[in-house]
Order: structure tokens, then sequence, then C-alpha cells
């Protein structure tokens, strides 16, 4: 028979164990400078939301999906190469215009309707439907578009608008910030995803697209078909960037948005005038580096010595471009644009995106290796209206 004696030194020592348990859980996250766990919920029993839903409620109601509707014309087809048992079963071949659909997403930028979005979604569409964050159902008009930047302009047609979301400046990002992507992939609507600033001043042209003048914000936050045109939040709740493009094949998950000021900036212009302008010299450049250009020389076939130091390579020269106007040649090696000094193409061509049109832009050279300077007026890239 157990005595009552013993039972009670059982129930103490239980009773330490669990005290002792009890005041690790408390204390140790305490000193670490973390909280209690009862400290999530609020006195009346509910219980608190971290930074990515509080900033995502002040965005969320300005994110808007874009539907649009394209004409394109079907390719001709040549009936006679037509089974005739097929066209028995299937008909005539179609001919004609078909109604193409499209879908993407937008961010509300200002109290007048101002939807700001990317270009390849509103590109020659013939109709823009706008459903805000609510449910209500607007049209829209493009008041324009810069294939350059990848940006566009839509303002919501009558009804109520919703409150713009706020913008933040992409120029005080660092890398391992937060970053969340909201919009309306795959047509699901309202969707947020997280990640982080993983990269910032990513060249497009390293993306394979040559046609654009982008340095564009990585993230690692899951952006897919149907998040373009839609905004990339800091956790702050500020609008940092323009969700783009992702990368697919080798690096998949990798996602890239349109700095915000960049997009202000545009948006700017496309509002004032319905297009933007950009300079151009009408140069194919590539990198050179002083290692590039050792391993040139010593071949014994190269034609022409290339001076063993950075910058910007000229590959090759547009006919009646400012460039040959100015007297720019193949193998020239721009060292300095402006009085700065230019390490490599990007440099180059973000002092011609800063200069004026017919102001002459003053540039220094290395040509059969000397030095020398020209002047070049840059012009308005053709091509664009």
């Amino acid at each position: 028979m157990i005595s009552f004696r013993l039972l009670l030194q059982q129930g103490c020592i239980v009773l330490k164990r669990f005290w002792g348990l009890f005041l690790m859980s408390v204390l140790f996250p305490l000193a670490a400078g973390g909280q209690p766990v009862w400290a999530l919920s609020g006195l009346d029993g509910t219980t608190s939301h971290n930074f990515v839903a509080d900033a995502v409620s002040q965005v969320a109601p300005a994110v808007v999906r874009i539907d649009t509707e394209r004409t394109v014309q079907r390719q001709p087809f040549d009936p006679t190469l037509i089974d005739p048992l097929l066209r028995d079963l299937l008909g005539e071949p179609g001919i004609g215009p078909e109604r193409e659909r499209g879908q993407g997403s937008g961010v509300v930028i200002d109290d007048q309707g101002l939807v700001l979005t990317n270009a390849h979604v509103v590109e020659r569409v013939d109709a823009v439907s706008v459903t805000l964050a609510d449910g209500d159902q607007h049209d829209g008009s493009v008041v324009g578009t810069d294939p350059v930047t990848d940006l566009a302009l839509v303002r919501l047609d009558g009804g109520t608008r919703p409150e713009a979301a706020p913008l933040g400046d992409s120029d005080a990002l660092e890398v391992g910030d937060w970053a969340i992507a909201l919009g309306t992939p795959y047509g699901l609507e309202r969707t947020v995803t997280l990640g982080i600033v993983s990269s910032l001043h990513r060249n497009i042209s390293s993306l394979g697209f040559s046609d654009k003048r982008l340095d564009l914000i990585q993230t690692d936050a899951a952006i897919n078909p149907g998040n373009s045109g839609g905004p990339l939040v800091n956790g702050r709740g500020e609008v940092i960037g323009i969700n783009t493009l992702v990368r697919s094949g080798p690096g998949a998950g990798l996602g890239f948005a349109i700095p915000i000021n960049l997009a202000r900036h545009v948006s700017e212009q496309l509002l004032t005038s319905g297009e933007v302008v950009h300079p151009y010299l009408g140069v194919q450049l590539v990198p050179l580096t002083a290692r590039i250009a050792r391993e040139h020389n010593r071949d014994p076939n190269s034609l022409v010595e290339l001076p063993e130091r950075f910058g910007a390579l000229v590959q090759s020269v547009l006919p009646d471009s400012p460039a040959e106007r100015a007297g720019l040649r193949r193998g020239d090696l721009v060292i300095a644009a402006a009085e700065t000094s230019v390490s490599d193409p990007q440099t180059l061509l973000k002092q011609v995106d800063q200069a004026e049109i017919g102001v002459p832009l003053s540039l220094r050279i290395m040509r059969n290796g000397q030095e020398m300077s020209l002047s070049v007026n840059p012009a308005a890239l053709p091509g664009l209206s």
C-alpha cells in the first residue's frame, strides 16, 4: 500500500518539473529578445497580424485586374493543302480576324483613376476592362505606352475610383529588403506572395531583351503570368516596383520588377504627351575589360589592337545616326561621357538617357591608342510612335 507521504513527494517532483518547463518556455524567448507566446493575442482574445498583412492592407485596395481584347489577323492557309476527308469533317478553313483575350494586373497611382501597368499588357488592344479590388468593373482607356521601359498608363472611365496606393522610393532599396508581390496570376485575384529583394540594377539585356532600357529589381517573390503590371511592395506597404517578367528555364523562380522611381517618371511623360521620347546615339556596344583586351591582342590574327582598359567598345555604327554624323567608328572605345567615367555600356546608356534631344553630349574615346574627344547630338529613338 502506497503511503500518503510518498504520493506527496512524487506530486512535488512532477510540479517542479512542470514549473521548470513553464519558466523556460517564457524566459528563454524573452532573453533572446522575443515575446512570450500569449503576447501574440490581444486582451480581447483577437490575434494580431504580422507586417505582411499590414503592408498588403495598405496597397490591396488599389490593385486591379486588367482584361483586354485585341484583333489578330489569322495567317492565310492554303485550302488545297487540306485533305478532302478532313475538309468534309471540319468544313472550310475560316478566314478573317480573330479576337484574342489577355489578362494582367495594375495599380492605381492617383485619385484621378490612373492605373500603372505593363506596356505588353495593353499594347495594340481594342478594349480594356478594369476590375477593382471590390469587384466593381470599369472600362479603361490607354493613355499611352512606352515599349522601351514596358510601362503603360490606363485611365478608369467613370464610376467610383479607389484610393491610390502609396508609392515608395526604389533608390532606397537594399538587397535583403522584404518584397511582396500582388496581382492576378493565372486569373487568381488578390494573390499575395512574399520574398526578398535578391538583387538590384539587374540589366534587362542580360535576360535576353536587347530592345529595352531597364535596370530591374530582382526578387524571389513568386511572379507568374497575370502578375504583370501588379505592384511589388516593401515591408512598410509602399509600392517599390511594377512586376514585369519572370525567369523561365534555368534560374526559374526569379522575378523582376521595374523600379517605381522610373515608373513614376515615365507615367508623368505619358500623362503629358502620351509617349516617352528616348535619346539615342545609334551604336551597338559591348563591354571591354583589360583581360578581354589582352586576350584579343595576343591573337596574331586580330586586325586591331584594343586598349587594355575598361570601357564601352563600339561594335557597329548605324547609318545616318547621330553617332555616324559625330564621327564615331567601329573599334572606338568610349571611356567617358558628359565628364563621367564609362566602364561599361550600361554607364554610357545611362548618360544618354539623361541627355536632352539635340543638346551636344561630350564623349571621350580611345582610337588607335590615342585619346580624343567628340561631341554627339542625341536624337529621338525612331520607330516608337
